[in-house]
């Protein structure tokens, strides 16, 4: 087991260095218009495929990291450059996650290079889970998986929404419902393949913040797939949903569910995405109050600008330990008894957004205007307040964790 420690290695200050030098002079210049134009930025992704930032290699690299930091690191650095570039560079790994913790060793090796593509021909890949009437309440959910067992087949229908990636993916890992009876512990994930026919984009969103990330719905109209889509095979899927069956006769202990168990292993990088957006916002008021003078002294002069940047940067350093604390445990195999994750997504999600406001404020009127990118990192934090699991559901995962009741 790794020990734990405040100071990053050598090896880890050296890549986070290289990613923040790809923040500062790849994804900063472009942020503004990609922003604008609504539109996925290919060049850029191509250029961190190029360096080996977008690349299985890479992220494998990172969440192999025996002291857990090497996800949230990459993500704070990434998302400190720009939340929407960033997200549509990192929103194939939410994918990919989702087959990592449900999926089987041939499954992994077969599917999550396909979801990346390479440096001359870039791909990505999109989980598709909330739904238009199933967002936080995944026992809602309505897309129905049946198996055809004389052609060894499932057939998918149903509606996806706010799915990053969503249509123009290469690979869609989709959760659906196989057993309606069983509610949330009744799903279970699949893999759609390229062009797989009855697989079509809805509708795009036109969105608040971290507009240059694809975000749609996706129509799955009697979508077969193979028998071997089903992420960790037929198999185990029936001996889950029997222990399940049987475990809701006799009132007994909760059974995860595929989209749960994706989100709980993401939820501290989201953490990490939302310190990154954080801490921008900080440095440019920082140095903003620093430069701008009003009655003959800079601005940070005045007690009531500095005491604010000094709890930013009190609550943007107390979000990174939490978020440290959580990947830590995660990777050394430490539960979560008092939904840690959680914790560190809810207290990071909210100091980003009300960290970005500050420093709004501090900037008054040029915080207000599209000539400042305090703007929009204000706009772009409070998409953490809300996706993979809102405040409100986070608050509830820790009050229902710490209480011992089951999580739905």
């Amino acid at each position: 087991m790794a020990e734990f420690t405040m100071e990053l290695n050598d090896e880890q200050k050296e890549v986070r260095d290289w990613l923040h030098g790809f923040a500062a002079d790849v994804i900063r210049p472009a942020a503004a218009e990609w922003d604008e134009r609504e539109e996925t930025p290919w060049p850029v992704i191509q250029e961190a495929a190029k360096v080996g930032i977008y690349s299985l290699d890479f992220y494998a690299q990172q969440y192999f990291d025996p002291t857990g930091l090497g996800i949230p690191m990459a993500m704070e650095e990434l998302f400190w450059g720009d939340a929407g570039i960033a997200l549509s560079i990192v929103g194939t790994g939410l994918a990919a996650v989702g087959v990592l913790a449900n999926g089987t060793d041939e499954q992994i090796g077969t599917w999550i290079p396909q979801m990346y593509g390479d440096a001359n021909d870039v791909k990505v890949a999109a989980f598709c889970s909330s739904e238009p009437d199933a967002g936080s309440d995944v026992a809602s959910m309505r897309t129905r998986a049946v198996y055809d067992e004389a052609k060894d087949e499932w057939v998918l229908n149903g509606t996806k929404t706010w799915a990053t990636n969503g249509g123009i993916a290469n690979v869609h890992v989709v959760v659906a419902v196989v057993d309606p009876e069983l509610g949330s512990k009744g799903h279970a994930s699949f893999i759609v393949p390229p062009n797989t026919p009855g697989l079509s984009q809805g509708q795009k969103f036109k969105k608040h913040g971290i507009r240059a990330s694809h975000t749609a719905e996706v129509v799955l109209d009697d979508v077969r797939v193979p028998g071997s889509c089903l992420l960790g095979g037929k198999e185990k899927l029936d001996e889950r949903l029997a222990r399940a069956r049987e475990r809701a006769r006799s009132g007994g202990e909760r059974v995860k569910n595929a989209a749960m168990a994706t989100f709980e292993a993401s939820r501290p990088a989201v953490g990490a995405m939302a310190v990154g957006t954080a801490r921008a916002a900080y440095e440019e008021a920082l140095e903003y109050a620093r430069t701008r003078v009003q009655f003959g002294r800079p601005i940070i002069d005045n007690q009531g600008v500095a005491f604010q940047l000094a709890d930013m940067r009190t609550s943007i350093d107390a979000a990174r330990l939490l978020v440290w604390r959580a990947s830590w445990m995660a990777v050394n195999g430490k539960p979560f008894t008092a939904a840690e994750g959680s914790m560190s997504k809810l207290f990071a999600s909210e100091t980003a957004k009300k960290v970005t406001a500050q420093a709004v404020q501090i900037l008054g009127g040029n915080g207000f205007t599209r000539e400042y990118p305090v703007e929009r990192m204000h706009r772009d934090a409070a998409i953490y307040t809300i996706f993979e699991g809102t405040s409100e559901i986070q608050r509830l995962v820790i009050a229902r964790t710490l209480a011992g009741m089951p999580i739905r």
